[in-house]
């Protein structure tokens, strides 16, 4: 039988490195696979749709479902999580100590509906007493001035919201024209005397919600065209297995001591404190294990106004072989 070909785009984590190599195959395809970084990777999937299989950001993916056409179907597969405290910059001459303090204030924001921004209100608002509708958010290219949205945007009335495309928000935060920022990754003027992070220790605010909650946030899971998925019975098993197994082997690198494949000191201790604190299961895969948490990012998208149906998490998953993970 033909192996049916596939265009797979991923970001290079060890989550996805096996699939890209060929170390893991995904059975009945012969798949095309390219890397690249995160926001390259989705702003070409957002607009042009390259890839028929794709790491997709989660809130994008949940947007993509109130379109008429549903372009895309997923497999319950998180390549990326991370829980986004240490994400959290203030400018230190504002005397914000807790999130609460954000109330009123100037935030700025690189994608407005991106998940790291989609969890931190909804976690703000839930845990930490700050409204997510209190701030103003400012939208802006993170190290250098917007010349357009990176991908389609959607900014609901219920927020405050301002463009500033003539600093980055790097800049603007260093000066005090924005009073914190929201980011996937740290700003080039941090650290230094005008911008640190909002937590102190936020590490352990994020293993205290984690206890609470029993939630370790994905940013992204990977979708495939819907018309490929449904032309094609098996496909989307065979996409959840192969993501599942180069996770497995991700993991167990991390156990190898012989020659770290992180350039971590202590890689074996961190992850063994880690599974000891988390246990062995926090990256779980499938949609049972992960069901509370999409109940609870769904809440969060229909709280923010980024979409209007309260979504079962069955109804992300279309595909009857995924519904039983």
């Amino acid at each position: 039988m033909t192996a049916l070909p596939l265009k797979v785009g991923v970001s290079d984590s060890d989550r996805t490195r096996p699939i890209a190599s060929g170390e893991v195959s995904i059975a009945g395809i012969a798949a095309d696979v390219t890397m690249l970084g995160v926001q390259a990777l989705f702003n070409q999937q957002l607009t042009e749709h390259t890839f028929d299989c794709c790491e997709f950001p989660l809130s994008s993916y949940l947007r993509s479902l109130e379109r008429p056409d549903r372009p895309y179907s997923a497999v319950p597969v998180f390549p990326s999580r991370h829980f986004r405290f240490s994400c959290v910059f203030v400018n230190t001459a504002k005397g914000i100590k807790t999130p609460a303090d954000l109330a009123g204030k100037r935030i700025g924001v690189p994608v407005f509906d991106m998940a790291a921004a989609v969890w931190l209100r909804g976690i703000f608002q839930d845990h930490f007493g700050l409204a997510r509708t209190s701030p103003i958010y400012v939208a802006g290219g993170l190290e250098t001035a917007r010349t357009g949205d990176e991908h389609p945007q959607f900014y609901p009335e219920k927020f405050r919201h301002e463009e500033r495309n003539d600093k980055s928000l790097a800049v603007l935060l260093a000066e005090g024209e924005i009073d914190a920022l929201y980011t996937a990754r740290a700003p080039s003027t941090w650290p230094s005397n005008s911008v640190s992070r909002l937590f102190e220790n936020p590490m352990q605010a994020e293993l205290d919600y984690y206890l609470k909650t029993g939630i370790f946030p994905p940013m992204h899971l990977i979708a495939v065209k819907r018309a490929i998925a449904e032309s094609n019975p098996g496909l989307m098993l065979a996409v959840f297995n192969a993501f599942e197994q180069a996770q497995t082997i991700a993991r167990a690198r991390l156990f190898d001591s012989a020659a770290l494949c992180t350039m971590l000191p202590w890689q074996l201790e961190n992850l063994i404190a880690t599974e000891k604190q988390l246990g062995s299961d926090y990256w779980s895969v499938g949609l049972t294990k992960n069901r509370a948490m999409l109940e609870v990012i769904i809440r969060y998208m229909v709280e923010d106004g980024l979409i209007t149906k309260a979504f079962s998490p069955d109804e992300l998953f279309s595909d009857p072989d995924i519904l039983k993970t």
